[in-house]
């Protein structure tokens, strides 16, 4: 389970990490990062949230599909920098997905998300 101090719960936090953040794509997730770097917002723990959609499934196959996610997602939670925002967004194939090709599909987008921007990237 994802510890409550990292559960994203704000509509605003939502949308600033889908719109502002960088964004890494893979086959059954689409991972949104937005790094805060204000000091204001530095000392806080990562925020974590998902979006699940009914492409992905019935409502048994989508709650299935986020605890499996947050399961994955907590492995990760020392690698995010201090106060940023994570959005994990399901693919429709993230409900057929082995737990392996899940994981490493995260791993891999968390992977481009977190080394350094190249030059003429965001």
């Amino acid at each position: 389970m994802l510890p409550s101090g990292n559960r994203m719960r704000r509509r605003e936090d939502f949308t600033l990490a889908v719109r502002r953040g960088r964004r890494a794509g893979r086959p059954t997730v689409v991972v949104h990062l937005l790094r805060r770097d204000d000091a204001a917002q530095a000392d806080h723990a990562p925020l974590v949230g998902f979006i699940v959609a009914r492409t992905v499934g019935s409502a048994v196959v989508r709650n299935r599909v986020r605890r499996r996610l947050r399961h994955l997602v907590r492995a990760h939670l020392d690698r995010l920098p201090q106060g940023s925002l994570l959005v994990v967004r399901a693919n429709p194939r993230a409900g057929t997905a082995r737990h392996g090709e899940l994981a490493a599909d995260l791993e891999s987008a968390l992977d481009r998300l977190l080394r350094p921007a190249s030059k003429g990237r965001r």
